[in-house]
């Protein structure tokens, strides 16, 4: 939901209502003790254009309906791409068997690559759709970019990524160090790594120009 008012808030329409310019308000601020990140939330609040009063931007908000799609949407790529993953090891598996493994036989990976299969038919198309109808949403209305849900599965994402990558890199060096560098494990080391960049990827330039706004300090 959106944030009701507050004493920061009200400080920055009565000093834009007065004239003010945003540079002098900023640093007032600042120098006041309020944190940059927190002035310039309350700034950017209002919108840079000339009018007699403050004219607010649209404010983030949460609907039930928005919080359920961006739900579905995040736990079905989360399926996916787990699947996917698996799908592909089980292909490495298939491809460079590990000698020390084959008391497991070939049911075990046959099973394994059944269950990937069906979770990606079922989950894939759900991510595919729910993706798309919330596309649509954001055409229409841009300012539901500022969705608190959205951005915080967005930004999850990320981290999940980022961690992932930071893994998958230490094992390989770890592996490197101790002269255990496969075939095998080299692949799998490139599956990771490629699956959670392309995540990152994706998910950083997804990220608009507002959203970065409150990392930068104040003017």
């Amino acid at each position: 939901m959106a944030s009701g008012p507050s004493p920061l808030g009200d400080f920055v329409r009565a000093a834009l209502a007065q004239g003010q310019d945003r540079t002098s308000i900023g640093a007032v601020l600042q120098r006041a003790g309020w944190p940059a990140e927190a002035v310039s939330n309350a700034i950017d609040e209002f919108a840079d254009i000339p009018f007699p009063v403050p004219v607010p931007r649209p404010r983030a908000s949460l609907s039930a309906r928005e919080a359920f799609l961006y739900l579905v949407l995040f736990t079905s790529l989360y399926i996916s791409i787990f699947n996917f993953g698996h799908l592909l090891f089980q292909f490495i598996n298939r491809a460079f068997p590990d000698v020390t493994q084959q008391s497991y036989g070939d049911r075990f990976s046959l099973e394994s690559v059944r269950w990937s299969v069906s979770a990606l038919i079922v989950a894939f198309p759900v991510f595919l759709y729910t993706a798309r109808l919330l596309s649509r949403q954001l055409v229409k209305d841009a300012s539901l970019r500022l969705s608190p849900i959205r951005r915080w599965c967005t930004y999850l994402t990320l981290f999940v990524a980022v961690g992932f990558l930071i893994g998958d890199g230490m094992s390989l060096v770890y592996n490197l160090l101790g002269g255990e560098l496969t075939t095998r494990f080299v692949l799998k080391s490139l599956v990771v790594g490629a699956i959670a960049g392309s995540m990152l990827a994706y998910y950083l330039r997804d990220l608009r120009p507002e959203e970065r706004r409150s990392e930068q300090p104040a003017p």
